[in-house]
């Protein structure tokens, strides 16, 4: 077995770097190191560590560039939406900073017997095991949080983005962290499994698949420790009877080939009710069709490569596979005969339960339209899924489509008549097979606390 891992452009398929993992005592070490810093990093005001945030956003800002190139070559991520990204991360930081300090306050509690505070406290090492797909944000997301809380965090960046988790720890060492504070430890999955029963480990926050997350849950359950899991999902996007057809189909193009399809909360079946259900087609079917595949690099592509050769192929396998189970292909659903890791806008019909398109998520620009037959018809079949991360309504009665994502939409997030991705000021997570546990929006920032209790007879 190889103690070392190249990272690929997959627009050229050149080798860009190749890295030497850590053994499990050194990550091990890495660990002890952190929690060594933690002693004196859980007793820093919340007003000092928020300065350090506010300072790291401007690191992020002062290397926009270098980190949009680093997203272009080891992910393929197209150049308008790396800035998009970029600017989130640093709009992350300044939200927890600003926010963070209130959040963290003692609160007073009435107590029969004298007085009481509830104090949030900090655990100590969180463990983040991180994706590739937004190498900054899925980082600077778990972690931004975790240190205003007073925490201390040790990263397993995935393996195609190692150069995105060193430049991480760099930045948040300029911003004037300590060092051991935030650390990206270059390490396997095996490696990783096995930091999760270190005794100073605290809590666990991982994003990716929901079949590896719940091996992670369960590891982290079997140690006691808590966990906080933000999982992959098949985000319905519902065009009701009363919806604006071009506001649908704009937003839900968008939302289908953002980020080349490689989202997890991004727009994946389209439910639409048989009276809108050819126009609709028609529409998005020809919009699909005039996406441009390309290079990242160039400002005019909207849909770059996919991050690795193995996530094209089990993505054009799933495609296959839901053809065969009866879907019919509107458009794409071929590997392009060019260089790089592409794959085109897909558009698959007639998708059937049972099919991959139907019950699981496909990770790339691959659309699947279901026709239903109204309404009410069409909100079943939105929650007829394992997972509940996101999803969409579309319909001309706000109050209408409000009453649906509240009261019967079983999802953590949901979007009326458009497309949308973070938020620092919003809670982010899921439901069922999409994971638990929330970010942003302050949320975050308590998931990995002691809420302790202090009573004081007098």
């Amino acid at each position: 077995m190889t103690n070392t891992v190249k990272t690929i452009n997959p627009t050229t398929e050149e080798q860009l770097s190749e890295y030497t993992l850590l053994t499990k005592d050194e990550a091990n070490k890495a660990v002890d190191k952190a929690d060594e810093v933690f002693q004196t990093w859980k007793i820093t005001h919340p007003e000092e560590r928020a300065k350090l945030l506010s300072s790291m956003a401007d690191v992020i800002d002062d290397n926009r560039d270098a980190l949009v190139t680093l997203m272009i070559d080891e992910m393929g991520k197209v150049k308008e939406q790396g800035y998009q990204e970029v600017d989130l991360c640093a709009a992350i930081c300044r939200y927890s900073a600003e926010k963070g300090p209130a959040l963290l306050a003692d609160e007073e509690r009435e107590y029969e017997q004298g007085k009481a505070l509830v104090s949030y406290r900090p655990l100590g090492v969180v463990l983040g095991i991180q994706p590739w797909n937004f190498p900054l944000y899925q980082v600077i997301r778990y972690s931004a949080s975790n240190l205003m809380a007073g925490n201390v965090a040790v990263l397993k960046h995935a393996a195609n983005v190692f150069g995105m988790a060193k430049k991480i720890q760099e930045m948040y060492e300029t911003a004037g962290f300590p060092k051991g504070a935030y650390q990206s430890v270059l390490i396997d999955g095996e490696t990783a499994s096995e930091l999760i029963k270190h005794p100073k480990v605290r809590g666990v926050s991982f994003t990716g698949s929901d079949g590896v997350g719940k091996k992670v849950g369960a590891s982290a359950a079997e140690n006691v420790k808590k966990s906080v899991l933000e999982l992959g999902s098949n985000d319905a996007y519902v065009v009701l009877d009363d919806a604006d057809l071009n506001v649908a189909v704009e937003a839900c193009v968008m939302g289908r080939v953002i980020n080349n399809g490689e989202t997890c909360v991004s727009a994946k079946r389209f439910i639409v009710t048989e009276k809108n259900y050819d126009a609709f087609k028609e529409s998005f079917v020809d919009a699909m069709k005039e996406i441009k595949m390309g290079d990242p690099n160039l400002d005019d592509t909207d849909l770059g490569p996919m991050a690795r050769e193995d996530l094209r192929d089990k993505l054009h396998n799933q495609v296959t596979e839901s053809i065969k189970a009866g879907a019919t292909c509107l458009t794409g659903g071929e590997v392009p005969n060019r260089k790089g890791y592409f794959y085109p806008a897909t558009v698959l019909e007639n998708v059937q339960p049972g099919s991959p398109a139907y019950d699981d998520e496909l990770f790339g620009p691959v659309a699947s339209l279901i026709k239903a037959k109204d309404d009410e018809d069409a909100m079943r079949i939105a929650n007829d899924s394992r997972y509940g991360l996101g999803g969409g309504i579309f319909s001309k009665d706000e109050d209408k489509a409000i009453k649906l994502a509240r009261e019967i939409f079983d999802t953590g997030m949901i979007n009326i008549n458009g497309y949308g991705l973070a938020h620092p000021g919003l809670p982010f997570g899921g439901v069922k097979d999409s994971g638990y546990g929330r970010e942003h929006g302050g949320f975050g920032i308590r998931e990995f606390v002691n809420v302790k209790a202090i009573m004081i007879t007098q």
